[in-house]
């Protein structure tokens, strides 16, 4: 046999033994990004998306940080960087500022982007004051906090029931409004 055909068998036979193992390797179940997040201290032993035990910190640019727990958590499969929350409570800790607190039956988190839609009984504890909702809408990059459906804040001083509160986490400023201009914001005094 000649040179050359011997040369083209053994490459031959090398092409089928590199496509054999690429197509092997290729078989491997797909994996999950950023579950090094995730505390998976018990994550059920089968190939399941349902995560206990769930807890998530991160940092923003300006050093506040973002702590949310949850007792499960369940990744969607049609998009694994969001993650579906029950019974979540989640902490901030604004830089040169006090800590704000979070509760809620459900959330969804988003791991790349850190932000957190939490719904059914929200409570947010700040300082002396405290805002119930149905529905809040917490964002990193926007840094904001929309709460809505049927809030109620009360401090010290007053009990104020309106259906937005928009709060600018870096400034502090509020807005306050009704969905409806027709309706007013109710505000009582409770001295």
């Amino acid at each position: 046999m000649d040179k050359g055909k011997i040369i083209k068998i053994l490459f031959f036979f090398l092409f089928i033994i590199v496509i054999f193992i690429f197509f092997k390797t290729k078989e491997k179940p797909p994996q999950i990004e950023n579950l090094d997040r995730i505390n998976e201290t018990k994550v059920n032993q089968s190939n399941s998306n349902i995560i206990n035990e769930v807890s998530y910190q991160s940092f923003d640019t300006n050093g506040n940080e973002y702590i949310i727990n949850a007792l499960k958590g369940e990744i969607d499969l049609a998009d694994s960087d969001i993650i579906f929350l029950t019974d979540v409570e989640a902490q901030i800790n604004l830089k040169n500022s006090n800590s704000i607190l979070i509760s809620s039956e459900f959330g969804k988190y988003n791991i790349k982007n850190f932000d957190t839609i939490f719904s059914k009984n929200v409570n947010i504890l700040y300082l002396e004051s405290k805002i119930t909702g149905d529905y809040l809408d917490f964002s990193i990059d926007r840094s904001s906090m929309v709460i809505s459906r049927n809030v109620v804040y009360t401090n010290n001083e007053n009990i104020l029931k309106t259906d937005v509160v928009e709060i600018d986490i870096k400034t502090k400023d509020t807005k306050i409004f009704m969905y409806d201009e027709k309706k007013k914001v109710n505000i009582k005094n409770v001295n």
